[in-house]
């Protein structure tokens, strides 16, 4: 028998289809064709069968079927070898089996509240027409402070 945990508390089956809004207390496994909004605190799958149109914002996502959409995951996301994606994911952890489908931009966030693009860039460091103009200046400055010293020794 499957544990607790592997069984979702909402099922769309294989051909039912479901249009509207949907807010789920658990996990969510939809087999059949979804499109609305649908929210859930826990587990949101897109089996092999399942057909989605929507935004999710989930815990976990992981993705089997079809998706049109973003997703927004606070802990993973799964895309499984039959999956599609076509939208954009944000996540901190993401595996990606080969056969995977998909098209969109993919933030992995690592777990940061910080902005990724600001993450990375500070981690770059200046760009390398700042660090030369910089290095340039500084060399100037000790050429200066030379010439200082050596007409200080003249006088």
């Amino acid at each position: 028998m499957a544990a607790k945990a592997d069984i979702p508390n909402c099922v769309i089956g294989d051909g039912s289809i479901f249009d509207g809004r949907f807010s789920v207390n658990g996990s969510i496994l939809i087999e059949g064709k979804f499109t609305g909004d649908i929210r859930t605190d826990d587990h949101l799958i897109v089996g092999p069968s399942g057909r989605v149109r929507t935004d999710i914002v989930a815990r976990r996502v992981t993705v089997a079927g079809t998706l049109i959409g973003n997703i927004a995951a606070s802990e993973e996301v799964t895309l499984l070898h039959t999956g599609k994606v076509l939208g954009n994911i944000s996540t901190p952890k993401l595996t990606v089996e080969p056969g995977v489908i998909t098209e969109g931009r993919v933030t992995i966030t690592s777990g940061q509240s910080e902005d990724a693009k600001k993450i990375i860039e500070d981690s770059f460091g200046p760009a390398p027409d700042e660090a030369f103009t910089a290095a340039a200046r500084e060399r100037k400055r000790e050429r200066a402070n030379l010439k200082d010293e050596v007409i200080q020794t003249l006088l």
